[in-house]
């Protein structure tokens, strides 16, 4: 019989856990997330995978184009250089060079978190022509200055046992459901139609054709629901006028991201301070995404993995401004697809690269993602992001939550987290840079997560180990008493 796999508690013991409910590797053969699919297979799902995250990586450029005041024209250039090192990033991370790259199905994007202090750094700058050569300047600095922290970041995985990687996975779908529900209300919240019936009752749609997909198909057919999903929502939406095919009426066949298109990089320190700041955010929250995704795929991501993704993140975001393209990051929806589809080959995330990069030189191919109204991404958002919070539970089932230290961390910890999603103005008397770390709930959380476990699970902790177990549930009407909460001597 196969051992079962063993997890650290947080008291430091090891004790054996159930297998999680993901197929093992074939004896003698690859493990999955080495494996190639049939030709089809391969380029639906990778194509799928494009579709769950295209929102979030032309959304960045999109806001930050407009605050510098860039023209159509050059907005459509930004979005399309986003989407051209969104896919070299991704090769990086999928394929690997040396120790660059994870290794694991993960896609690389335009990160969120860099966009308050890339629009307050076209606040400060006098001529606005500077701001994007400012900001790449930054970018280069702090994706050269991670590439070279990224072995001794990696060395905190120690620090991430499951009860902390189970809050952390669980906060990032919980913080990326808000983003769900707001594609579900429409595309623009300053409209008057925003988050109406019609706009609601296609991310409805939506979500309900994904659910019977998943439901009444099997194979191949049930792996793509979300695919034929938007596919499907799409369509759904063109009597309503929601689906607008301008874009590609507009799109040039092809279009090169022309290096240092906006100017020769500049660089400001105040902008490179704010940059580095974002960067350990990023890295803080890539390395919780590769975690969650080592548990999902069922290939645990070690020190040297999470190093190499790190590497693959920091050097990615550093050659990124050379094609005008933002910070890259590791994308969190794309880890409920895999959950959610249990195609877990690196190669297929490749794939999906692939056609990043295809977009990036051929606008017309970009513009056709552009066709999938808002509402119709936000349907398919709720079941990806949902599945990622829901790995996040099942990762906390085996964490030891029979404590009564791990009850309190994981508690603490999510409320923490979920600050900046239920009060986003929690934090406004907080300067700006502080307030980059402090509105992300990821890292909030995850950092809480942390000391918590430090401080109740590690320091002093051998003196109580034996006393931190969780009551027995109470019944209505029990009294308190010493012999209700005694325990009875360990057996030998």
């Amino acid at each position: 019989m196969a051992a079962m796999p063993r997890s650290h508690n947080d008291a430091g013991n090891q004790n054996p856990v159930p297998a999680p409910d993901t197929p093992a590797a074939p004896a003698g053969g690859k493990h999955p997330v080495d494996e190639t699919l049939p030709p089809v297979r391969m380029l639906t799902s990778g194509l799928q995978h494009v579709a769950a995250m295209y929102a979030g990586v032309v959304a960045p450029p999109l806001i930050v184009g407009a605050a510098v005041g860039l023209s159509a024209g050059e907005l459509t250039f930004l979005t399309g250089a986003s989407l051209f090192t969104a896919g070299l990033a991704t090769f990086l991370q999928t394929l690997g060079v040396w120790r660059i790259g994870a290794q694991l199905p993960f896609v690389n994007g335009v990160t969120f978190a860099g966009v308050a202090p890339m629009l307050a750094i076209v606040d400060t700058t006098d001529d606005k022509a500077d701001a994007l050569p400012v900001i790449f300047g930054a970018i280069i600095v702090a994706g050269a200055l991670g590439f070279l922290a990224a072995p001794w970041f990696s060395k905190l995985v120690r620090f991430f046992p499951p009860v902390v990687t189970g809050t952390v996975i669980t906060l990032i779908g919980v913080s990326l459901l808000p983003v769900a529900f707001g594609w579900a209300q429409g595309p623009n919240p300053a409209a008057d139609d925003y988050g109406s019936a019609t706009y609601l009752t296609l991310a409805a749609v939506t979500l309900v054709v994904v659910l019977l997909l998943r439901r009444f198909t099997r194979g191949f057919v049930k792996q793509i629901a979300v695919l034929i999903g938007l596919v499907l929502g799409t369509l759904i939406a063109v009597p309503f006028g929601v689906t607008d095919f301008s874009p590609v009426v507009e799109a040039d066949l092809v279009g090169f991201p022309t290096p240092f298109h906006f100017g020769a990089p500049q660089f400001a320190v105040a902008a490179i301070v704010s940059m580095c700041v974002v960067m350990l955010v990023s890295m803080t929250e890539s390395t919780a995404d590769m975690l969650a995704l080592g548990e999902i795929v069922d290939r645990p991501a070690d020190e040297r993995t999470i190093a190499g993704g790190l590497r693959a993140d920091t050097l990615g975001s550093a050659i990124s401004p050379l094609f005008n393209g933002f910070m890259c990051s590791a994308f969190a929806q794309n880890i409920g697809l895999v959950a959610m589809t249990r195609i877990r080959s690196r190669f297929v995330v490749a794939v999906g690269g692939g056609f990043l990069v295809l977009m990036g030189l051929c606008p017309v191919a970009a513009s056709l993602i552009a066709v999938v109204p808002r509402p119709v991404l936000g349907g398919a958002g709720v079941v990806l992001f949902g599945s990622v919070a829901a790995s996040g539970i099942q990762t906390l089932v085996r964490a030891g939550l029979e404590k009564d230290n791990n009850v309190l961390i994981v508690a603490v910890s999510l409320a923490v987290g979920i600050i900046p999603i239920t009060e986003p103005e929690f934090y406004h008397a907080f300067p700006e840079t502080a307030k980059i770390i402090l509105d992300s709930g990821i890292s909030t959380g995850c950092v809480a997560a942390v000391l918590l476990n430090l401080v109740f699970n590690h320091i002093g902790a051998a003196s109580r180990r034996d006393s931190d177990d969780v009551t027995a549930p109470m019944e209505p009407g029990d009294e308190i008493t010493e012999a209700r909460t005694a325990k009875p001597a360990p057996a030998h």
